[in-house]
């Protein structure tokens, strides 16, 4: 697991996004919720509850990635989302991320509905991607 992506997952379960994104983006650009708040700097780490990741690299050239995730978390009602979406990711020359563009939509579902059980904390090597499971 060494793309961007993986790295990003660890980061978000870490619950360290908060702190991480916002020293690593230089321009922090926001992605569009259904309840639009800002996606690099907000406070989603305390309202998604048991968050867990997948992300996978859609393209890339030069200084550019594209990458698409989804993720499943809880409000603390107990209300269970799967949210999607896509990053677009700029570096400069020295390799740092100097823009991050995101676009995400949370959609609910049932408990039973979830794909991703794997226990708190990171994604196992062996678990499916997200073409693996269809989304």
């Amino acid at each position: 697991m060494s793309y961007p992506e993986f790295a990003a997952e660890d980061r978000r379960k870490n619950r360290a996004i908060a702190r991480g994104v916002q020293k690593f983006v230089g321009v922090p650009t926001g992605g569009q919720r259904t309840s639009f708040r800002l996606a690099v700097a907000d406070d989603a780490g305390d309202r998604e509850l048991d968050y867990r990741l997948i992300k996978e690299v859609w393209t890339f050239h030069e200084n550019r990635i594209a990458v698409r995730f989804a993720y499943e978390w809880h409000d603390d009602g107990g209300y269970w989302f799967r949210s999607y979406g896509n990053e677009n990711w700029e570096f400069d020359e020295h390799g740092l991320m100097r823009l991050r563009i995101a676009s995400i939509n949370d959609v609910p579902i049932k408990e039973s509905e979830r794909k991703y059980r794997w226990p708190l904390g990171r994604r196992p090597d062996d678990h499916p991607s997200l073409s693996d499971l269809g989304l």
